[in-house]
Protein backbone atom coordinates (compact mmCIF):
# COMPACT_ATOMS: atom_id res chain seq x y z
CA UNK A 1 0.00 0.00 0.00
CA UNK A 2 1.56 3.28 -0.79
CA UNK A 3 1.82 6.28 1.52
CA UNK A 4 -1.00 8.56 -0.11
CA UNK A 5 -3.40 4.55 0.29
CA UNK A 6 -2.22 4.93 3.87
CA UNK A 7 -3.54 8.27 5.10
CA UNK A 8 -6.34 8.13 2.72
CA UNK A 9 -7.68 5.31 4.57
CA UNK A 10 -7.09 6.75 8.21
CA UNK A 11 -8.75 9.55 7.33
CA UNK A 12 -11.65 7.60 5.67
CA UNK A 13 -11.97 5.57 9.13
CA UNK A 14 -11.78 9.37 11.12
CA UNK A 15 -14.59 10.25 8.67
CA UNK A 16 -16.76 6.83 8.83
CA UNK A 17 -16.06 6.76 12.86
CA UNK A 18 -18.11 10.32 12.52
CA UNK A 19 -20.39 9.10 11.00
CA UNK A 20 -21.48 6.03 12.93
CA UNK A 21 -21.51 7.57 16.26
CA UNK A 22 -24.07 10.44 14.47
CA UNK A 23 -25.60 7.61 13.37
CA UNK A 24 -26.39 6.23 16.53
CA UNK A 25 -27.70 9.94 17.67
CA UNK A 26 -29.58 10.79 14.90
CA UNK A 27 -30.30 7.77 12.82
CA UNK A 28 -31.05 8.02 9.43
CA UNK A 29 -32.79 11.16 9.67
CA UNK A 30 -30.68 12.53 6.63
CA UNK A 31 -32.60 10.38 4.24
CA UNK A 32 -35.37 12.82 3.91
CA UNK A 33 -33.22 15.27 2.56
CA UNK A 34 -32.72 16.55 -0.94
CA UNK A 35 -29.85 16.50 -3.14
CA UNK A 36 -30.06 20.18 -3.08
CA UNK A 37 -30.41 20.48 0.21
CA UNK A 38 -26.94 18.21 0.80
CA UNK A 39 -25.19 20.29 -1.76
CA UNK A 40 -26.14 23.51 0.37
CA UNK A 41 -24.62 21.79 3.67
CA UNK A 42 -21.54 20.98 1.68
CA UNK A 43 -21.14 24.81 0.56
CA UNK A 44 -21.75 25.53 4.01
CA UNK A 45 -18.68 23.90 5.31
CA UNK A 46 -16.53 24.54 2.39
CA UNK A 47 -17.55 28.60 2.52
CA UNK A 48 -17.02 28.94 6.38
CA UNK A 49 -13.16 26.99 5.73
CA UNK A 50 -12.70 29.76 3.18
CA UNK A 51 -13.77 32.21 5.39
CA UNK A 52 -11.44 30.39 8.33
CA UNK A 53 -8.24 30.30 5.96
CA UNK A 54 -8.88 34.15 5.08
CA UNK A 55 -9.58 35.59 7.94
CA UNK A 56 -7.38 33.63 10.44
CA UNK A 57 -9.67 33.99 13.57
CA UNK A 58 -12.65 32.42 14.24
CA UNK A 59 -15.66 32.35 16.68
CA UNK A 60 -16.21 29.07 16.93
CA UNK A 61 -13.52 26.15 18.11
CA UNK A 62 -14.19 23.82 15.03
CA UNK A 63 -11.23 24.30 12.60
CA UNK A 64 -10.87 23.44 9.17
CA UNK A 65 -10.34 19.73 9.88
CA UNK A 66 -14.27 18.94 11.53
CA UNK A 67 -15.72 20.74 7.99
CA UNK A 68 -13.37 18.80 5.54
CA UNK A 69 -14.81 15.62 7.39
CA UNK A 70 -18.34 17.29 7.63
CA UNK A 71 -17.95 17.90 3.30
CA UNK A 72 -16.63 13.77 3.11
CA UNK A 73 -19.98 12.85 4.73
CA UNK A 74 -22.40 15.10 3.49
CA UNK A 75 -20.79 13.98 0.09
CA UNK A 76 -21.46 9.98 0.74
CA UNK A 77 -24.83 10.64 1.88
CA UNK A 78 -25.27 12.57 -1.40
CA UNK A 79 -24.16 9.18 -3.16
CA UNK A 80 -25.83 7.26 -1.25
CA UNK A 81 -29.22 9.15 -1.92
CA UNK A 82 -28.49 9.45 -5.85
CA UNK A 83 -28.67 5.96 -5.60
CA UNK A 84 -31.49 5.49 -3.28
CA UNK A 85 -33.88 8.14 -3.73
CA UNK A 86 -35.24 10.77 -0.89
CA UNK A 87 -36.89 8.80 1.98
CA UNK A 88 -40.30 10.17 3.40
CA UNK A 89 -38.93 8.95 7.22
CA UNK A 90 -35.53 7.78 8.06
CA UNK A 91 -35.30 4.15 6.34
CA UNK A 92 -31.03 2.71 7.24
CA UNK A 93 -30.15 0.96 9.89
CA UNK A 94 -27.30 1.26 10.77
CA UNK A 95 -25.92 -1.97 9.52
CA UNK A 96 -27.44 -0.91 5.95
CA UNK A 97 -25.86 3.12 6.39
CA UNK A 98 -22.75 1.68 6.81
CA UNK A 99 -22.79 -0.83 4.41
CA UNK A 100 -23.47 1.75 1.71
CA UNK A 101 -21.09 4.30 2.89
CA UNK A 102 -18.29 1.56 2.74
CA UNK A 103 -19.52 0.95 -1.52
CA UNK A 104 -19.40 4.54 -2.12
CA UNK A 105 -15.71 5.00 -0.56
CA UNK A 106 -14.86 2.41 -1.94
CA UNK A 107 -15.89 3.28 -5.52
CA UNK A 108 -14.17 6.86 -4.73
CA UNK A 109 -10.79 5.50 -3.73
CA UNK A 110 -10.75 3.32 -6.90
CA UNK A 111 -11.40 6.50 -8.52
CA UNK A 112 -8.99 8.58 -6.26
CA UNK A 113 -6.00 5.70 -7.20
CA UNK A 114 -7.21 5.89 -10.66
CA UNK A 115 -6.32 9.92 -10.88
CA UNK A 116 -3.36 10.06 -8.82
CA UNK A 117 -2.30 7.26 -11.14
CA UNK A 118 -2.61 9.47 -14.10
CA UNK A 119 -1.45 12.80 -12.08
CA UNK A 120 1.36 11.89 -10.48
CA UNK A 121 0.49 12.98 -6.88
CA UNK A 122 0.20 16.62 -8.25
CA UNK A 123 -2.29 17.38 -5.24
CA UNK A 124 0.87 17.37 -2.75
CA UNK A 125 2.57 20.32 -4.35
CA UNK A 126 -0.88 22.21 -4.25
CA UNK A 127 -2.11 24.15 -0.80
CA UNK A 128 -5.30 23.34 0.98
CA UNK A 129 -6.85 26.68 0.34
CA UNK A 130 -6.52 25.28 -3.21
CA UNK A 131 -8.31 22.31 -2.44
CA UNK A 132 -11.21 24.38 -1.19
CA UNK A 133 -11.19 26.64 -3.79
CA UNK A 134 -11.43 23.48 -6.07
CA UNK A 135 -14.13 22.18 -3.70
CA UNK A 136 -16.04 25.12 -3.85
CA UNK A 137 -15.67 25.12 -7.85
CA UNK A 138 -16.99 21.65 -7.35
CA UNK A 139 -19.83 22.66 -5.61
CA UNK A 140 -20.99 25.58 -8.29
CA UNK A 141 -20.72 22.84 -10.73
CA UNK A 142 -23.46 20.68 -9.06
CA UNK A 143 -25.64 23.43 -8.37
CA UNK A 144 -25.66 24.26 -11.94
CA UNK A 145 -26.37 20.30 -12.72
CA UNK A 146 -28.95 20.32 -9.90
CA UNK A 147 -30.81 23.54 -11.61
CA UNK A 148 -30.35 21.62 -15.21
CA UNK A 149 -32.64 18.64 -13.83
CA UNK A 150 -29.50 16.24 -13.75
CA UNK A 151 -28.79 16.88 -17.40
CA UNK A 152 -25.59 17.59 -19.06
CA UNK A 153 -23.95 17.89 -22.15
CA UNK A 154 -20.42 16.92 -22.47
CA UNK A 155 -19.77 17.21 -18.45
CA UNK A 156 -19.45 14.39 -15.99
CA UNK A 157 -22.29 13.91 -13.63
CA UNK A 158 -23.44 14.80 -10.51
CA UNK A 159 -22.03 11.75 -8.84
CA UNK A 160 -18.96 11.99 -10.38
CA UNK A 161 -18.43 15.64 -9.21
CA UNK A 162 -19.21 14.30 -5.32
CA UNK A 163 -16.91 11.81 -5.66
CA UNK A 164 -13.90 14.44 -6.75
CA UNK A 165 -15.35 16.62 -3.77
CA UNK A 166 -14.41 13.55 -1.32
CA UNK A 167 -11.00 12.78 -2.74
CA UNK A 168 -10.03 17.27 -2.35
CA UNK A 169 -11.56 16.66 1.25
CA UNK A 170 -9.47 14.22 2.17
CA UNK A 171 -6.41 15.02 0.74
CA UNK A 172 -6.56 18.46 2.46
CA UNK A 173 -6.98 16.35 5.87
CA UNK A 174 -3.86 14.67 4.79
CA UNK A 175 -1.91 18.07 4.00
CA UNK A 176 -3.39 19.46 7.55
CA UNK A 177 -2.92 15.78 9.84
CA UNK A 178 0.22 14.42 7.96
CA UNK A 179 1.99 17.85 7.11
CA UNK A 180 2.49 16.18 3.58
Amino acid sequence: MTKTEEEYKKIIAQSRGLFSKKMKDYGSAWRILRLASLTDQIFIKAQRIRSIQRNQAQKIEEGQASEFIGIINYSLMALIQIELGIAEQPDLDMDEALSRYDEKIKTTFTLMQDKNHDYGEAWRDMRVSSLTDLILQKLLRVKQIEDNQGKTLVSEGIDANYQDIINYAVFALIHLEFKS
